[in-house]
């Protein structure tokens, strides 16, 4: 009897479970989506929206749009009617140019590892390996992209982006080579002056796209947290982002509920509905120890070295469980909107206390501010690193990055400013 009742709550746990994961690894904007996928299949479950916040101004939306981190006492979502950069390469992934199920397939995932600013900057061996493809054919896929809106985008840098769309213009072939040499040497790019078409190639290049998603930056697509942190009279709370919860209703419109399908269709519903509260749990656990672990953040400081295993510990959750839950989720406060994945940083330094997020932030304000006629080297930013927190940075981190965050060398950003003149 025993071993009977521990089968049967350990199936509907486990249905509950398979309900979960989907339901928790959506993010808010499209969690009604998930949910009628769900209910396609049971005639007796209706899924209602959520009832959706529009008390903002026009002239407050506009504030935000071009500031995305800006401080609001209450920001429920960013709406326009442009789409996002995934939605518009997705639609792009058709034959003849990707014609067949593999090169689909690659080409799906690669939109996936696609950065905010258009860049493919990943580990291109590694990144095969997990697809379980060829660099070969990663790349002979990638390569398609010079082909795609908006121009310039999957490239690995800036000078391969800056390539692609020179490919898009109809040039005589002087000045396309004129112009092909600069970008391939932006690093020389005084010893192309006295080419005939250089002042022709430059006006060309200063048409191009840097980074080459720029465009989908400033349009903010739909952001919508699912966590508010906010603080009364000095304590910090949590809430969850309730108005735009969809609900489940079960309908049943006097169906005698003794038959079995309907029981099952029943049990389903139910699941549904536990799933559901089972991803508001777990948020609410996973915000409360956010403001545990971070509270100097909250309060004004930077964040703290944190990893996933210690939240896994303190949850009693699997570390991919937690990971699924902090995907594509927004957290907004009083200093602005965060992924939450941006709270999980690796520790410097030998007090541990220095987050590599803070490292990374600081490096790009002093790149962002720096003598234009001068920019500062790797082992320049190294030095000022050491100074203003003690750590002995190795060039080569500096370099990763400065990468990761799209920002050329001091070469590269040299001729780039000329650029802008």
């Amino acid at each position: 009897m025993k071993l009977r009742q521990g089968v049967a709550t350990k199936h509907k746990l486990s249905q509950t479970l398979r309900s979960w994961l989907p339901i928790l690894q959506a993010d808010i904007a499209s969690l009604k989506e998930t949910l009628d996928e769900m209910a396609k299949e049971n005639p007796f479950v209706e899924v209602v929206s959520g009832n959706e916040v529009t008390s903002r101004s026009a002239a407050s939306k506009e504030r935000y749009r071009s500031r995305k981190n800006a401080v609001t006492d209450e920001i429920e979502a960013l709406e326009t009617s442009r789409e996002s950069l995934y939605d518009v390469l997705f639609k792009q992934i058709v034959p003849p140019l990707f014609l067949s199920a593999k090169s689909q397939k690659i080409a799906y995932a690669i939109i996936d590892q696609i950065n905010p600013n258009g860049y493919f900057d990943v580990d291109i061996e590694k990144f095969a390996a997990e697809i379980g493809e060829s660099v070969e054919d990663v790349e002979q896929v990638r390569k398609k992209f010079i082909y795609l809106e908006p121009k310039g985008v999957g490239a690995v840098d800036l000078h391969e982006s800056f390539l692609f769309q020179l490919h898009d213009y109809d040039l005589d072939d002087a000045l396309y080579h004129c112009a092909r040499a600069i970008i391939e040497d932006f690093e020389n790019i005084e010893k192309y002056q006295k080419m005939e078409k250089f002042s022709e190639a430059i006006r060309v290049i200063r048409k191009f796209q840097n980074p080459p998603a720029i465009a989908y930056q400033k349009e903010q697509v739909q952001i919508i947290p699912d966590i508010f942190i906010e603080r009364h009279n000095g304590q910090l709370t949590v809430r969850l982002n309730e108005s735009y919860y969809p609900g489940i209703d079960i309908e049943l419109g006097g169906i005698d509920t003794k038959f079995d399908f309907v029981k099952a269709k029943i049990k389903d519903a139910k699941s549904m509905i536990d799933a559901l509260e089972l991803r508001k749990a777990t948020l609410t656990k996973i915000a409360l120890m956010l403001v545990e672990y971070q509270y100097d953040f909250f309060t004004g400081g930077a964040i703290k070295p944190m990893k996933l295993d210690d939240l896994a510990g303190d949850l009693g959750r699997h570390h991919s469980t937690i990971s699924r839950a902090i995907a594509n989720k927004y957290l907004s406060c009083e200093r602005g909107i965060f992924p939450l994945k941006s709270f999980f940083t690796t520790a410097l330094g030998e007090d541990g206390e220095t987050s590599n997020a803070e490292i990374k932030a600081f490096i790009r304000d002093v790149i962002r501010n720096e003598d234009r006629k001068k920019p500062l080297s790797d082992n320049k930013i190294v030095q000022i690193v050491a100074e203003k927190f003690g750590i002995k940075l190795g060039r080569r981190t500096v370099t990763k990055y400065r990468m990761q965050a799209n920002i050329a060398s001091s070469s590269e950003r040299k001729k780039l400013y000329r650029l802008e003149v």
